[in-house]
């Protein structure tokens, strides 16, 4: 089942609502719980709707609420932490971490100790300063007490009385927050020679601030150590915190601050399962770079440099690599990621293209005087990192995931542009190889100019300019259209023609009776299908109001090893491309010109489809990675078993759930067992039921949290370097059950 529907009735505006999941004892499939479509409001809602209404008109002071101390993080979590699920769970840890990071940035901290303890709590610790315990003349507690249980008190809010020239944390909200959505918290400061230590629970003092005297081989200790259990009425998920996810986080952490030293350990029962590793990068970006192209082909050394102007300091690393066909571009403010980029990341493109084009003009190796070299040609084969410490940094929203600073710019461009002047200069083989490089990629573009023009002057809406395999939705209405789907399917199997296969449930029909506002209900998607076989099954068991199908054939390109022109010339790619309405590589991303907002993936259970899949996914990835941010990305998940037990049929989507099922049977029950291969076994009713229903399917939508460890797996998956690829099997081989592979 999807994991979210909308809806609306009338001319309202659509709401999201998340349903539950519970098994149907009909046919084992995923349902929502206590859905009836036609009572949109029942008489006890609508009793309910009348008392609101009534006390509506009475709205005096008395409904006025004020939350008060860590009330409205405990309120609304979501908007401090980003969700309630597992990436707000690992938020919390990075809120904690930054700090002790911010101390290493201001010169006092050189160590960071981080433990995820076998109870589901987390423990942090450093070396720094120590946070103040002196009485604070504003609240009249101590200072620990004030930054633990006060939003917005910190230390970070610059000017002459700040505490850090430089930080991350900016709205002194983030050690608070922990602090309100635990369900204990015990702070230890070690600071002059004592030691001192109080206990919280979801955001109150539970003991007094104690101390004592520490012994004298310890009365130099300094620092902070703090140790959470999160609050489990807070989380939706369970609290288990990955140990692979943080130490991405600590890894990037460890190659921006030079001189800090990361341990990361992870407790278990069992001494085998005890995981941990130091993290140390004396060489910065550059060893950052270094470790992103580590399966590429570099062009030349990396080239780096770190310079501070006006109070801000810049840290640049990058490298042109010779097999790769995109950029990699990574931007940092004080340590903090800015995924949507920012002014940092506009200046140092700006500085390249300009850079490049001016020295290509003046070496004679750009030779015709109307050729100028685009920005996306330039950072073909790109990887580069820039990191910037600022003082006063202007973030967008709390989350910071753009620089606002518009000095920034400035100062990066003009850095960038004396450093990279003054080296390509003395290394002319270093600007002959990226030149030549940028000029391929120029080549390539006009190439295949008249395909990209195909793709930028049809139109999304005209059926002429659509692939001929595509099997569209019925409506024609871009604002309907734009929010149905298209699965990527992958079938194997020729199916005989069969009847049409299903009318409408009661249910359905009342949706529909509705009106078109109804067609939110369902936020439909395109189906990706892979062989013309899946043409005939898949347009039978759809439903053509909301869903379309487009048949890819077979395996498509590997873009991770071609050019642009290759992939612009190949049959596939190309009904991708204007199939979904992706528009022009390089182009700004823009969702309203999607055809389609749900991009589903669904292929077999074996070795082929997991290749297939992998393909689409590097394609997606490499050509616009803004569809994962915009989370358009979906992979469907097919079952495995279909279990019948006299006229009833059950089905399951991995061992765990069928263990369950079998364990529900009395111990002399008769029933058989089929292990679906692949789509192509099923019929078209069974499709339906278990893949393309909005109602019964399973989806899980792709995400890219970490875009320099996803870069790296798909270098490693689809890239030439085949001694690389085979020692990322072998890390692997662990993880792998080897009943389940499809030899």
């Amino acid at each position: 089942m999807d994991n979210e529907f909308q809806f609306k009735r009338g001319g309202g505006k659509a709401r999201k609502t998340g349903f539950r999941l519970r098994r149907s004892s009909s046919n084992g499939l995923l349902l929502p719980n206590a859905v009836a479509p036609r009572a949109f409001m029942s008489s006890s809602a609508a009793t309910e709707a009348l008392q609101g209404s009534a006390s509506s008109k009475a709205y005096g002071s008395d409904q006025i609420q004020v939350l008060e101390g860590l009330d409205p993080v405990r309120k609304r979590p979501g908007m401090y932490i980003g969700s309630t699920g597992a990436r707000g769970l690992h938020h919390l840890v990075y809120e904690i971490l930054d700090n002790s990071v911010d101390e290493a940035q201001a010169g006092f901290a050189s160590k960071i100790d981080v433990v995820l303890h076998a109870d589901d709590s987390v423990s942090i610790k450093d070396n720094g300063r120590g946070i103040p315990i002196d009485m604070h003349p504003v609240t009249k507690k101590s200072s620990l007490e004030t930054v633990l249980t006060v939003l917005h008190a910190g230390g970070k809010f610059g000017g002459s009385s700040s505490g850090y020239s430089v930080s991350g944390g900016l709205h002194g909200v983030g050690l608070s927050v922990v602090n309100a959505l635990s369900e204990a918290l015990e702070v230890t400061v070690w600071r002059d020679g004592m030691e001192y230590q109080q206990k919280y629970s979801r955001g109150k003092p539970v003991t007094n601030l104690t101390s004592h005297v520490l012994p004298d081989e310890l009365k130099d200790q300094q620092g902070t150590g703090i140790r959470f259990w999160p609050d489990k009425e807070v989380f939706t998920t369970a609290i288990e915190f990955d140990y692979n996810t943080i130490a991405g986080r600590i890894r990037e952490l460890a190659f921006l601050n030079p001189m800090l030293t990361i341990n990361l350990k992870k407790e278990d029962g069992d001494p085998e399962k005890i995981q941990s590793n130091e993290y140390f990068y004396a060489g910065g970006l550059v060893e950052y770079v270094k470790w992103l192209n580590i399966d590429k082909k570099p062009l030349h050394d990396i080239v780096g440099f770190r310079k501070q102007v006006d109070g801000i300091a810049i840290d640049v690393a990058l490298q042109w690599c010779s097999d790769a066909y995109s950029d990699t571009m990574l931007g940092y403010a004080n340590s903090i990621r800015t995924i949507d980029g920012g002014t940092h990341i506009e200046g140092i493109k700006a500085s390249l293209t300009r850079t490049l084009n001016n020295l290509g003009k003046k070496s004679k190796i750009i030779k015709e005087k109307d050729i100028t070299l685009s920005g996306e040609h330039v950072r073909e084969g790109l990887t580069c990192v820039i990191s910037v410490k600022v003082p006063d940094p202007e973030f967008e929203g709390q989350t910071k995931t753009r620089l606002g600073n518009p000095e920034v710019r400035k100062v990066v461009d003009q850095s960038v542009q004396e450093y990279l002047t003054e080296y390509l200069e003395l290394h002319p083989d270093v600007l002959d190889s990226i030149l030549s490089k940028s000029l391929n990629a120029l080549k390539a573009a006009l190439a295949a100019k008249r395909a990209r023009e195909l793709v930028r002057q049809k139109s999304v809406l005209r059926s002429s300019s659509l692939p001929g395999k595509l099997a569209d939705c019925s409506s024609t209405n871009p604002e309907e259209s734009g929010k149905f789907s298209i699965l990527l399917v992958e079938f194997t199997v020729l199916f005989q023609k069969s009847k049409q296969l299903f009318g409408y449930s009661a249910s359905r029909s009342t949706i529909f009776c509705l009106g078109d506002a109804c067609y939110a209900m369902y936020d439909e998607k395109i189906f990706i299908v892979e062989g013309d076989s899946a043409g005939g099954s898949a347009k039978q068991g759809r439903d053509r109001r909301f869903q379309a199908i487009l048949p890819l054939r077979g395996k498509i390109l590997n873009i991770e090893r071609k050019d642009e022109a290759s992939m612009y010339k190949n049959e596939e790619i190309q009904n991708l491309i204007l199939g979904l309405g992706l528009g022009v590589k390089g182009e700004d991303f823009k969702k309203e010109a999607l055809r389609y907002h749900k991009i589903i993936i669904l292929t077999d259970a074996d070795v082929d489809g997991a290749h297939i899949r992998t393909l689409l996914l590097t394609f997606f990835f490499r050509y616009q990675k803004a569809l994962f941010d915009e989370g358009c990305i979906y992979v469907g998940v097919p079952p495995l078993y279909k279990v019948e037990r006299g006229k009833q049929a059950y089905y399951c989507f991995d061992d765990a759930e069928l263990k369950k099922l079998q364990s529900s049977f009395p111990s002399n029950a008769s029933y058989n067992i089929q292990r679906f291969k692949g789509l192509g076994e099923m019929m078209p009713a069974q499709l339906w039921d278990t893949t393309l229903d909005p109602e019964k399917r399973l989806l899980k939508q792709l995400v890219v949290e970490d875009a320099a460890e996803a870069n790296i797996v798909f270098s490693s998956l689809m890239g030439a370097r085949v001694d690389y690829r085979k020692e990322l099997i072998q890390n692997s081989a662990n993880m792998i059950d080897l009943d389940h592979l499809d030899i």
